[in-house]
């Protein structure tokens, strides 16, 4: 008789522990089972997770243990899988089951009769190959040899906007698939980058390429895992969950646009795409190579290039060697005075005129987020910040004040501002819709499409706006920030950076590194054709470091300014930061709950760390769908994660009778703190 431990799919934290069953043939580690549990009548499902010894279960106990019912044949993940999905419990503080789960087809399974394959292409590669740069070559050449090394690597490919990530992608997965690997490729969001998925499709057949995405029907999703699991294909290509595609052998992950913040989960388990991917290619069974490209990366992925975590390669010409576009920025300060109270500047405007009159397209960007309302002078550029944290202070409507996320200092609502004493001092911005508005006012001869969260819900909105872009049919492209990511028309002449004070003012400590990300992708969005383009940048802040350092591109300088500050501030990559959120019915529970666990940290920290934990408060939005919020935010010390995610994890398991009141939500290094 043998004996295995199972994880039952059960939303309880209580049952968040492996169950012993016995079964009287070999099942594998990583099986889906019906199995009895409890006092139900009803089977439940599971996935074995561990080996049990016999020798190991006491006698008198043996006769007790509950037989697996049935095994489904269909699902069995790889033991990479599980010991993947184990690390997942203990590194973001999630529920076994909802690891494992991340890993398992999200659909439905189809009915028995067999699903027919798309009719697709031949699968031949393209005979349309370009030449390589000799900094392309360079790049690709070390990332092929520790792919035929068989090795675990790890590498940086920083490269400008338009100097050709993706061949350097394509080739490199050539070489994968030629010994014998399998590879995925993932993208920020996998419709706004149809044009890598195309490119990969077009490149190795769409017989041999599965795309992932959120809009495939629950069949659909199930018969893909299906023909990734059995081998039927060898690539596959979408956004941060198809990191979880089960592949036997994967030896290269790519991860195109790492900086961007929808690699981190936002639903539990709040996992990082980047640290899931390096662990799946670093396990016992499976050796493989991660690839992160960006013209802009992360920070803390620079710092851990500069530190040889990660192999740095550069490509710092665009492909056809055509010159970055030039980049003006606008002192937004000067244009009330002048009489000029529009969202466009005078200067905005003039280039726009020139550039449509000449026949090419202008793409203007509007980064405007809802909670990120801030508080600024329009004649000296002042903004409220928090003075223990300099982060942005939010406006807080239902109570006229300033309030800081990090730390819960709090101000009045000033009446003039207090660097100047002007009385120009106002709550920041518009939307891309009255953009739109006063666009289609100055330019009434030439057509306007507007892409945001509002326009594109429609199925294939989003694409049809896009092409008709992409065609010449419209000429004047609005959008949020999804308008900078990965987008490649040769006829845009003009990018617009309508207000970089909106991004650069939101309240967390990335909003330099985010402002400064998105000014340099949407420049890089100008000029990608056979003519040079230009980008204005308006800002009430032109003395930025950020500002100015993405008007010339100059990423280095920029990091070098930006790592010094989160050094003095021990914020990443010098800290982790924890954001718990306590969530309950009953205002006075959530809060209850919040209270309970900071008491419970100071006594767990040393008297020296404790300064680390921030009192519980209030959330930004503290109140969603009759549910009351409060969060605290933890900033734990560079090399100590492991030992401040066992204090949680200890609060937690001593919580759990009590957490029937509220919930409580642990999240690190999340990208949002509202």
């Amino acid at each position: 008789m043998n004996y295995v431990n199972v994880i039952i799919d059960n939303k309880s934290n209580n049952t968040d522990r492996g169950y012993t069953y016995r079964c009287s043939g070999d099942i594998p580690v990583g099986s889906k089972v019906l199995v009895p549990f409890a006092r139900s009548r009803n089977l439940r499902e599971g996935y074995v997770i561990s080996r049990v010894d016999e020798e190991d279960i006491e006698p008198s106990v043996r006769g007790k243990i509950r037989e697996i019912a049935s095994v489904d044949e269909d699902i069995c993940l790889t033991e990479e899988m599980v010991r993947t999905a184990v690390w997942m419990r203990d590194r973001y503080l999630c529920r076994y089951i909802d690891a494992i789960k991340c890993f398992t087809p999200a659909g439905q399974k189809p009915v028995r009769n067999r699903a027919v394959p798309e009719e697709s292409g031949d699968g031949q590669t393209e005979g349309e190959e370009k030449n390589l740069t000799s900094e392309q070559e360079a790049a690709l050449n070390a990332i092929c040899d520790s792919i035929r090394r068989g090795e675990h690597d790890r590498f940086l490919l920083h490269g400008v906007t338009g100097s050709g990530k993706t061949e350097v992608y394509i080739r490199a997965a050539e070489e994968a698939l030629s010994t014998g690997k399998d590879v995925i490729v993932l993208v920020p969001e996998i419709s706004l980058t149809g044009q890598i998925t195309e490119r990969f499709l077009e490149h190795f057949g769409e017989d041999s390429v599965e795309v992932l995405h959120s809009r495939l029907t629950g069949n659909e999703r199930y018969r893909r895992w299906q023909r990734i699991r059995n081998g039927e294909v060898k690539i596959a290509v979408g956004a941060r969950s198809a990191v979880f595609a089960p592949f036997r052998n994967p030896g290269l992950i790519i991860l195109d646009e790492e900086h961007e913040t929808t690699y981190k989960s936002d639903s539990t388990p709040k996992y990082d795409t980047a640290e899931v991917a390096l662990k799946r290619l670093n396990d016992r069974d499976t050796k493989g190579v991660l690839v992160l490209g960006s013209a802009t990366p992360s920070v803390v992925t620079y710092s851990r290039a500069c530190e040889g975590i990660y192999r740095l390669l550069r490509l710092t010409r665009r492909y056809n060697d055509m010159k970055l576009p030039q980049a003006e920025i606008v002192d937004m300060r000067d244009e009330l005075p002048q009489g000029n109270p529009s969202a466009i500047s005078r200067r905005l405007y003039a280039e726009m005129k020139r550039c449509l009159e000449s026949g090419r397209q202008v793409m203007l960007l509007l980064n405007r987020r809802g909670y990120s309302t801030f508080i600024t002078c329009r004649q000296c550029g002042y903004v409220a910040r928090c003075p223990e944290c300099g982060l942005s202070l939010v406006y807080h409507k239902d109570r006229n004040a300033l309030k800081c996320h990090y730390c819960g200092y709090t101000s009045p609502v000033p009446s003039g501002c207090p660097e100047c004493g002007s009385e120009f001092i106002r709550f920041s911005g518009s939307g891309t819709e009255k953009l739109e508005e006063e666009i289609g006012g100055l330019f009434p001869d030439y057509r306007v499409e507007r892409v945001d969260m509002d326009t594109t819900t429609r199925k294939g909105a989003l694409k049809k706006m896009l092409r008709s872009f992409e065609k010449g049919d419209t000429q004047i492209l609005i959008g949020t920030q999804i308008i900078a990511k990965g987008l490649d028309f040769r006829n845009v002449g003009l990018a617009g950076i309508i207000s970089a004070d909106v991004t650069l003012n939101i309240p967390d400590f990335r909003s330099p590194e985010r402002a400064f990300q998105l000014i340099t992708q949407a420049a890089g969005r100008a000029g990608r054709g056979d003519e040079p383009g230009k980008v204005i940048i308006q800002t009430y802040s032109p003395d930025s470091y950020a500002v100015k350092m993405a008007a010339c591109q100059d990423y280095e300088s920029f990091y070098s300014y930006e790592i010094k500050f989160r050094e003095m501030m021990s914020y990443p990559p010098y800290s982790d930061m924890y954001s718990i959120v306590f969530t309950a019915e009953e205002q006075e529970a959530a809060q209850a709950g919040a209270l309970k666990w900071y008491d419970m940290l100071m006594d767990m920290l040393e008297p020296e760390e404790r300064d680390n934990v921030f009192r519980p408060q209030e959330a930004y939005m503290n109140r969603i769908r009759d549910t009351y919020r409060y969060s605290m935010v933890i900033k734990c010390p560079r090399g100590k994660r492991r030992e401040y995610s066992a204090m949680i994890r200890r609060i937690k398991d001593e919580e759990k009778g009590s957490r029937e009141k509220y919930n409580a939500v642990v999240d690190i290094n999340p990208y949002s703190f509202a």
